[in-house]
């Protein structure tokens, strides 16, 4: 096992101003998928509705993302993200305006959520992939586990500072902050020096699709882990959509509890966070994926049977940080694997799929959750997770671990 060397990415400077603005702003971010979720359930009562916001939001990852992963590697990848993050904050800023003025209704929250995810779908494979320009390669993998680790130390904090300011505040104020919180990597992406690289290339779009596509079908390892991202993404995480039912009808919790169910899902994938950025590397990467894909399933079910809140809490604490521990390791082991010239490419296939299934996976589990009730679809869904994590293990343990042919050996 390799050993420790602590967050090694934060001595390059315009990574730590990357990393601490997105803190800022992906904690406002989360401040507003806990309110537009309460907003939803609060216009509606329903699960459905629930589900399909959340699958507007999904969506365009489905229909733009490839898209986006091109142009993450035609244009410099800084300036594509000063232009996405300042779209981003026009829903924020349109939502708090019609509900202070009482002319909100859930049509508007559908469409707004698809435009949002259609800024993401080009933002994200911009950032993944910009992140080895700022600390390079042999410090990529610490650098995406502490991107990782911000990423959910919002998913903790913002869920919880949601609750409080819907309790005292109201639902405005979230999306009001949100809108502001984006200011924060706005000023930090013009502060980098890193510009970005342009890989220049002639051929046509189609064709670079194509290419990185094919790339990731030479690779069975990258194929593998590609595939139980997507059932996880399909059958797995939805359930998150689902957490203000358990919050309203099963714990009877109200808004804090919400916040509460969100944040501790926030608290294991933050452990786990802190754990991939401690560590060097994981040497046996399969089997550590194994391990979390494992975690994940086992802790979804319990807590989709569980009627004690404390113990809800706990295991969505254990979900969290088997899913982190997986993506983040994941999300390495597929940027380690390409070439830089497609990166952007083989991020925006990751986000794809880690995304671009979420839309269906979040109608399907909204329609189930109204015919068969919310508990058991969420245990059905658990027990398809448990299905695939057994498959997944038994072909990492059966077979060799994965590799990485571009990554830099270790010294």
């Amino acid at each position: 096992m390799a050993g420790f060397s602590g967050f090694s990415a934060l001595r390059f400077r315009d990574f730590r101003l990357f990393w601490f603005g997105q803190l800022i702003s992906l904690s406002g971010t989360w401040m507003q998928s806990i309110a537009q979720g309460w907003l939803v359930y609060s216009l509606t009562k329903s699960p459905f509705y629930l589900g399909l916001v959340a699958a507007a939001g999904s969506f365009p990852i489905l229909l733009f993302t490839l898209a986006g992963g091109i142009a993450a590697d035609r244009f410099r990848k800084r300036n594509l993200l000063l232009l996405t993050q300042a779209l981003s904050i026009l829903p924020a800023l349109l939502l708090g305006i019609l509900i202070n003025t009482d002319m909100i209704a859930v049509w508007m929250v559908i469409v707004l959520a698809f435009l949002l995810g259609t800024f993401n779908a080009f933002d994200i494979p911009a950032r993944q992939s910009f992140i080895v320009e700022l600390v390079g390669r042999t410090t990529l993998t610490n650098a995406i586990a502490l991107n990782s680790a911000a990423f959910h130390s919002a998913r903790m904090i913002g869920p919880v500072i949601a609750g409080v300011t819907i309790a005292y505040l109201g639902l405005a104020a979230c999306f009001y902050l949100n809108a502001l919180s984006f200011i924060a990597v706005l000023v930090a992406l013009s502060m980098i020096q890193v510009k970005g690289k342009i890989h220049k290339d002639s051929r046509g779009i189609l064709k670079n699709l194509i290419e990185g596509i094919q790339f990731i079908k030479s690779r069975n390892d990258i194929v593998r882990v590609i595939l139980l991202i997507a059932v996880f993404s399909l059958i797995g995480m939805p359930f998150i959509t689902l957490l203000p039912v358990y919050a309203g009808e099963i714990f009877k919790a109200g808004p804090k509890g919400y916040g509460l169910l969100v944040g501790a899902t926030g608290l294991g994938a933050l452990g786990a966070a802190l754990i991939l950025a401690f560590k060097r590397d994981i040497e046996n990467k399969g089997r550590f994926m194994a391990l979390a894909t494992v975690s994940v399933s086992f802790g979804l079910f319990i807590f989709s049977i569980s009627r004690n809140f404390g113990l809800s809490l706990l295991m969505l604490v254990i979900t969290g940080w088997g899913l982190v521990s997986f993506l983040a390791t994941a999300n390495s082991f597929i940027q380690l694997a390409v070439p830089d010239n497609m990166r952007g490419r083989a991020m925006s296939i990751y986000t794809f799929v880690f995304l671009g299934a979420a839309p269906i996976g979040n109608s399907i589990m909204g329609v189930m959750a109204d015919v068969i009730g919310t508990p058991r679809a969420v245990t059905l869904s658990a027990v398809l997770c448990i299905a695939a994590s057994t498959v997944f293990t038994m072909k990492i343990f059966r077979g060799s671990d994965i590799v990485n042919p571009y990554e830099t050996p270790r010294t």
